[in-house]
């Protein structure tokens, strides 16, 4: 079994929160994995392969649900943890054998890199960037009294905002902590799909927004797959965000950029590995 997980804090509390919840997540996921576990038993009639797979998945799903809650909530009470207007993403996947599971708050990104037909190596994106202008979030938002939109300043970036004030401004319409907006549509509720890897699955990525918003899904499978030695994948990734981000982004604050490679096949004598790399934020994201 292996984790990987990003966690993207943001706020002025931001780094604090998402070193709590990178080091919350494992051990609670693990610990709510093994109670369901023990409490559930496969039927008989439900002795397939398909079934024995979704009944497996339903456990994990049902972990990950408790383990976000509980996160939220313990920085929602912590003493020493200021997560009232700071918060964090927080992706993460488990691959059990050929299992894959994943779990997604906030616009952190899981991409998939697979062979096509044709022999070529082709990105499947696996999460959903959870922005506020998102039909469904921005209803939740709405219907909880919170406002959705963007600054003159900033056009096409929509924001969440509570009903009489000019904050926070969160820029995800799901996050753990920001208890600030909790009552007014923002959530911490993953979203959890699975896949079963199979032999023309090779690789999948796990980023921030600060990649994604300089570099193509197409062009980080591109990336990675061409860096010879895998130890240096995701450094390579991060390098060439920042380069991108300087280019495109003239003027702007770098925003946090990290990644994670993890790979599904051996390569000569290796074993299944996985490798990170992250480079500093100049700048707290909103």
């Amino acid at each position: 079994m292996i984790f990987c997980g990003i966690f993207d804090g943001h706020g002025p509390w931001g780094h604090i929160v998402s070193k709590r919840v990178k080091k919350s997540v494992p051990a609670s996921l693990l610990c709510n994995w093994q109670k369901a576990l023990s409490l559930t038993s496969l039927p008989h009639q439900l002795d397939t392969e398909f079934n024995s797979t979704f009944h497996h998945f339903d456990i994990w799903k049902q972990s990950y649900l408790k383990t976000y809650a509980d996160v939220d909530l313990e920085l929602k009470h912590h003493p020493g943890i200021d997560a009232f207007r700071s918060g964090t993403t927080a992706l993460s996947i488990i691959k059990q054998g050929e299992h894959l599971v994943i779990a997604n708050v906030g616009d952190s990104r899981a991409v998939l890199a697979t062979t096509s037909d044709d022999g070529k190596l082709v990105p499947l994106q696996l999460t959903v960037d959870f922005k506020p202008n998102i039909p469904e979030e921005a209803e939740r938002i709405l219907q909880c009294n919170g406002r959705v939109f963007c600054l003159r300043d900033e056009p096409g970036v929509y924001r969440v905002w509570t009903p009489n004030g000019d904050t926070p401004g969160l820029a995800l319409s799901r996050a753990i902590g920001d208890h600030c907006v909790k009552e007014f549509g923002l959530i911490s509720v993953p979203d959890v799909t699975q896949r079963n890897i199979i032999n023309n699955d090779q690789f999948v990525i796990l980023a921030t927004d600060g990649v994604w918003d300089v570099i193509s899904n197409e062009a980080a499978v591109e990336i990675v797959s061409s860096t010879e030695d895998r130890e240096k994948s995701a450094k390579k990734l991060v390098q060439c965000a920042m380069r991108a981000w300087k280019y495109k982004k003239r003027g702007i604050a770098m925003d946090d950029i990290s990644a994670i490679c993890l790979f599904f096949h051996p390569k000569l004598s290796q074993q299944v590995n996985f490798v990170k790399a992250s480079a500093p934020a100049k700048m707290a994201k909103l």
